[in-house]
């Protein structure tokens, strides 16, 4: 993810125009463990940059009901593998577009609303993830 700019080749980390970013943690077919791995490693460079939120996409599995990722995310983040640094955490299906929950996500992070436009009925292939205020390293 922020290895290397994939522009100038420069190792520096970015300076990012926007404190969301869109991670499709599904892309290329990874197995459960290394989606997790990936999670995991993206969750720690995010914070470095200044990312605030993270829209992460991991599918809902191609029976609708929910994949082996989707759900591994799901149960991770219930039991608190990722609270050193993920602060609230909002399942897609239950941020529909015009519900209390989407209004309230909103409020607390206004720049969301472009992102939130997939969020129509809900969108369990997706999860809003709100990063937190721990230090960051230098």
């Amino acid at each position: 993810m922020f290895d290397q700019c994939p522009h100038c080749g420069s190792d520096s980390l970015p300076i990012l125009s926007s404190d969301t970013i869109e991670l499709n943690i599904k892309q290329d077919g990874p197995y459960v463990d290394e989606a997790l791995d990936r999670l995991t490693d993206y969750l720690r460079k995010s914070s470095e940059v200044g990312v605030k939120t993270i829209i992460l996409i991991h599918g809902y599995g191609s029976s609708g009901a929910g994949g082996r990722i989707k759900w591994a995310i799901h149960d991770a983040l219930e039991n608190n593998r990722y609270s050193d640094r993920v602060d609230e955490y909002h399942f897609g299906e239950d941020v529909a577009f015009g519900s209390d929950a989407y209004h309230a996500l909103l409020r607390r992070r206004p720049g969301l609303k472009p992102y939130l436009k997939g969020f129509k009925e809900g969108n369990s292939g997706m999860t809003v993830l709100l990063l937190g205020t721990q230090s960051r390293s230098a």
